[in-house]
């Protein structure tokens, strides 16, 4: 919402916001870009009468403005709506879907785009290194957005992506999330089913072959689809791009990339990890397939994408330690995420830790998953549960994980919960760690300023 507030600002609209705090860094980011902000939430707030007020998806249905707009008669929309409305309708819009990998890839092609003379306007999930800012308003025909699966609002309770008008698309991968939204995975994968039928006949999906639940969603798409993968995937469709990754050298991940079979060339990727050379792969198919940029020019452009804040961010570099910043929360982004940083630092100890605090990690869904998922470290340290609201039959259990880990010969820890948690574990961690470790900090939320802590300590 603070993204898109900046996106009306500099498409020369007056804006005001409502919020129960402005804290920073978009706080501080409103007030640079214009925006009025107000807070607390009051029908005061809508006098004199917005145009239109945009009703956030965290708002529930008794906050007493967006109930104030409503009662009143005021034009409203959801975010996603008034996205489609207002900036989609008129450009080609490239949705990034998937469970994993759609803030990356996101924000990788709009750079792609960018830098191939494209001028992109574009609106992501992450802050991009590139840009500083997680939204832009371009003067080219195109507008990249990352497709959001999460509902819309209290009153339209249908996945943001269903409202982007998608012309074509990338979907990285399927797997179970947002549980508090989709009970069953029937659920999740009607979700991504009604995306697929609205795509644009003259559109193209570019699709992970090797994730049987995305090569299903699009059997029956009304467009052209494009699979990509690895050389070494296992696939569930014919791949006419794909990649075979080479050993990481001097901070980069080099790649073969193919096109039908035949080699483009060697591709140099900052980004760690094969799920990275994957996304790569997905985003200069989007841009090839949907608007005609050579393959070649895309792929030399990529080794200057310098990521997303909060993805593999080495955030801190404290007596020779590498401390890095991770959004990952569903086990599977946690393997691919740790397996990245052991490639990159194959000679490294690497310490993970792990807070359990989004909607689908706080919960017991993926319990079983946990233990493999951390099969890269060499020290893992589980955080309580950042939920406390959450039933205790429903809420993952933190012990059950440490004895899964500690039963395939790994060290593990957690601790108590409570405010002094976060220091517990930074006292851990300055215990066990030495020059040269990887510690990495897994978590979709502040946790409690541990990465300025662990910086300190170490």
């Amino acid at each position: 919402m603070g993204a898109f507030a900046g996106l009306l600002k500099a498409a020369g609209h007056r804006v005001t916001g409502s919020d129960t705090a402005f804290y920073p860094p978009m706080g501080d980011a409103l007030t640079q870009w214009g925006i009025e902000t107000m807070q607390g939430f009051s029908p005061e707030n809508l006098i004199p009468a917005p145009e239109l007020v945009v009703v956030g998806n965290v708002c529930r249905k008794d906050n007493p403005e967006a109930r104030a707009a409503i009662d009143q008669g005021l034009r409203y929309r959801s975010f996603p709506k008034a996205l489609g409305e207002l900036f989609l309708a008129s450009r080609r819009s490239l949705v990034i879907a998937g469970t994993h990998g759609k803030t990356t890839t996101s924000a990788l092609t709009a750079y792609l785009l960018d830098r191939c003379g494209l001028d992109p306007s574009f609106l992501v999930g992450g802050v991009p290194k590139n840009y500083n800012e997680s939204f832009r308003l371009g003067k080219g025909g195109c507008f990249v957005v990352e497709g959001d699966e999460y509902d819309s609002a209290f009153y339209e309770k249908i996945p943001k992506f269903w409202s982007y008008r998608p012309h074509s698309a990338i979907i990285t991968s399927i797997e179970h999330d947002h549980v508090d939204i989709y009970p069953t995975m029937d659920d999740y994968r009607a979700a991504f089913r009604g995306f697929v039928s609205r795509m644009s006949p003259d559109g193209v999906i570019v699709a992970n072959a090797a994730d049987p639940e995305v090569v299903l969603a699009c059997k029956n798409a009304p467009c052209r689809v494009a699979y990509y993968s690895l050389m070494s995937d296992e696939t569930h469709a014919l791949a006419a791009w794909s990649a075979a990754p080479i050993a990481p050298t001097a901070g980069l991940q080099p790649f073969e990339l193919f096109i039908g079979g035949a080699k483009v060339g060697v591709v140099l990727s900052p980004m760690m990890g094969e799920h990275n050379v994957r996304n790569a792969v997905a985003a200069i198919a989007l841009i090839s397939e949907s608007l005609g940029v050579e393959p070649a020019q895309a792929a030399r452009m990529l080794r200057d994408f310098k990521g997303i804040k909060r993805r593999q961010e080495l955030v801190a570099q404290p007596n020779g330690m590498f401390v890095y910043d991770d959004f990952a929360h569903h086990p599977t982004a946690v393997d691919v995420t740790l397996a990245a940083m052991k490639s990159h630092h194959p000679t490294a100890r690497l310490c993970a830790i792990f807070e359990p605090r989004s909607a689908t990690a706080s919960r017991a869904t993926h319990q079983e998953h946990y233990p493999s998922a951390f099969s890269a470290a060499d020290y893992t340290i589980i955080a309580p549960v950042g939920r406390p609201e959450i039933a205790q039959d429903q809420k993952l259990n933190v012990e059950a994980v440490v004895q899964g880990l500690r039963a395939r010969g790994k060290l593990a820890d957690t601790v108590d919960p409570g405010p002094d948690s976060v220091d517990a574990i930074v006292a851990r961690v300055k215990a066990w760690a030495r020059p040269g470790d990887v510690i990495a900090v897994l978590s979709n939320g502040a946790f409690g300023g541990i990465h300025r802590k662990l910086a300190e300590a170490l």
